[in-house]
């Protein structure tokens, strides 16, 4: 065991300090990408309500690429986590 390791309750190694910051880092574009995400929606709200139908749809299109990185970026961490859970 090194100073960079993280160790369960029983004492096992099951991450590494990188591991961890990978894992924040990822919380955090996470975070990012669903805020555009909610801001493409937000414009595409505005673009039906103006009547400018094409512009809604590229914005939800812009909306919904956002929705997808940040899901298989959650999807990363979610795989972290559950190799840290005790058991």
């Amino acid at each position: 065991m090194t100073n960079t390791d993280i160790n369960n309750s029983n004492g096992e190694t099951v991450a590494c300090i990188g591991d961890i910051q990978n894992g924040i880092d990822n919380h955090k574009k996470v975070a990012r990408h669903l805020e555009q995400a909610a801001k493409f929606h937000m414009e595409a709200a505005t673009h039906h309500q103006n009547g400018h139908h094409d512009r809604a749809a590229q914005s939800t299109i812009k909306a919904h690429g956002n929705l997808i990185i940040a899901s298989e970026l959650q999807r990363d961490n979610l795989k972290l986590h559950a190799s840290i859970q005790p058991r």
